[in-house]
């Protein structure tokens, strides 16, 4: 079975994926931006199931961006807990109450306010990465660099993405093809080995992976400018595509959740839902 690359584009038939990349940019952007407005957990819980939906929609399976998950998850553990680590009362204070479950040491109690703040900071993370994720992987590099200059980013900036999201399959593919290479040589990358040992012989990997992409780079580096690349303000482009209803449909959508968001949000003057006064 081959392996699927981690942040590429994965084509399917959806409606996700009909969708113009300006379309899907800006819905990313007004989802993102009411999810981390929002602290109430009622709007946050209708967003999740919104994204749930969302992922449903756009047929790619959890297993094509497991890998992505597992970085996000250990990412958000990490961050709960430093927030715990450093302000493990910031609950308390924010919904001001305090309702002890039990004392861990010292200052260190687990509070109902404070497991309830680390739920509301966790839901918030969640709803955005699967949208994110689809964002990647529902949308074709050259549209992506199309729909960033269709909200007037520049096309060098928008180019510079879309490379550099083409490039990171060809890495991952390249990575295995050097790994196994080395390991037909004798080089043993597995776990067997000790973490010192691994790390030493995964240099036999990285040096020549370095070596290639500096090639590759100078390759399509001396290609762009052989062609004029940035000479002019304005360019056109192949991928992009007019906006049809189903556009206007994502979009208007969008902009619906987002100023519902924040009247919800800022309805009694807190961005803050609190179900303990």
């Amino acid at each position: 079975m081959a392996k699927v690359a981690v942040l590429s584009y994965l084509k399917r038939k959806s409606p996700v994926h009909a969708l113009t990349g300006t379309t899907k940019l800006l819905f990313f952007l007004m989802w993102s931006v009411a999810a981390m407005v929002t602290y109430d957990t009622r709007v946050l819980a209708a967003m999740l199931a919104g994204s749930a939906a969302i992922f449903r929609l756009s047929k790619i399976h959890l297993r094509d961006v497991k890998v992505v998950l597992g970085l996000a998850a250990v990412f958000l553990l990490m961050n709960n807990l430093f927030v715990y680590l450093f302000s493990p009362e910031y609950g308390v204070g924010l919904y001001e109450s305090r309702t002890v479950l039990f004392t861990i040491a010292g200052p260190y109690t687990i509070t109902l306010q404070q497991l309830f703040y680390h739920l509301n900071m966790s839901l918030k993370v969640i709803c955005v990465v699967p949208v994110a994720l689809l964002f990647i992987a529902c949308t074709d590099p050259s549209e992506f660099a199309a729909s960033l200059a269709g909200i007037g980013i520049s096309y060098r900036v928008g180019y510079s993405v879309s490379l550099a999201l083409r490039y990171i399959p060809d890495v991952q593919r390249e990575y295995h093809q050097i790994s196994q290479a080395q390991q037909a040589r004798g080089i043993d990358l597995s776990g067997k080995d000790k973490f010192l040992t691994r790390l030493k012989n995964s240099v036999a990997i990285l040096l020549p992976l370095i070596l290639s992409s500096l090639s590759r780079i100078e390759t399509i580096s001396n290609a762009m400018e052989l062609r004029g690349f940035g000479k002019k303000k304005k360019r056109t482009w192949y991928m992009k595509r007019p906006m049809q209803k189903e556009d206007y449909l994502a979009i208007a959508l969008a902009a619906g959740i987002l100023v519902l968001d924040l009247l919800i949000t800022f309805w009694d003057g807190s961005r803050y839902y609190n179900p303990f006064l």
